[in-house]
């Protein structure tokens, strides 16, 4: 299915292949026409993020993507100086955990095992996947979460206080998949259940 959809591209001039005597043959590589598509191609990503509603579902059979989405809420000018991890579990039947590692002014990283570094520069967060969609996608903010007890903080009490500033706000627009709605009636946040 692949390789007929890539020879498919080719035909129409998006992409092209190395020839025989290339010294990787078989790579493919997007031609001017392909790399003219690219403002597009994005253009149709934003508005997919902004209008086709989440797919829980999917989220659920592949629920890493929550990682990434959590690293680009992060606002690194508002992080500690010092190296600091979030340790983030995800309730579920396979209690899934990952780690960020965070710094100031240092794009975050996630980490799949834990980085061991001092346990005082750890915040243990504890969520349900359905919270932890809606925090990563701007739905809700997370001093509301903690406030509420969906979100559950271990940790420096210090570092707790302040894990909300260190992701941006909510965003202040619909829910996603709806049509804007008039500013008296729009939806600010999303009630998510454990």
């Amino acid at each position: 299915m692949l390789v007929e959809r890539l020879r498919k591209l080719e035909e129409i001039g998006i992409l092209s292949r190395g020839g025989r005597d290339a010294p990787r043959p078989r790579q493919c590589r997007l031609t001017a026409a392909g790399e003219a598509l690219i403002p597009t191609v994005m253009s149709l990503r934003l508005w997919a993020e902004s209008w086709i509603p989440e797919d829980p579902a999917m989220v659920e059979r592949d629920p890493d993507i929550i990682w990434a989405w959590l690293g680009e809420r992060i606002d690194v000018t508002r992080l500690p100086a010092r190296q600091t991890i979030i340790e983030v579990t995800m309730r579920r039947d396979d209690q899934r955990r990952a780690w960020l590692v965070l710094e100031r002014g240092v794009e975050p990283y996630g980490c799949l095992e834990d980085p061991l570094l001092d346990e005082t520069r750890y915040v243990y967060v504890e969520a349900s996947l359905p919270v932890l969609l809606s925090l990563t996608r701007g739905h809700r903010s997370w001093a509301d979460a903690i406030a509420d007890g969906s979100v559950q903080a271990f940790g420096d009490p210090g570092l707790i206080a302040q894990l909300p500033r260190w992701f941006k706000p909510p965003d202040d627009s619909p829910a996603v998949g709806t049509a804007p709605m008039p500013a008296t009636k729009r939806r600010v946040g999303v009630s998510a259940g454990a």
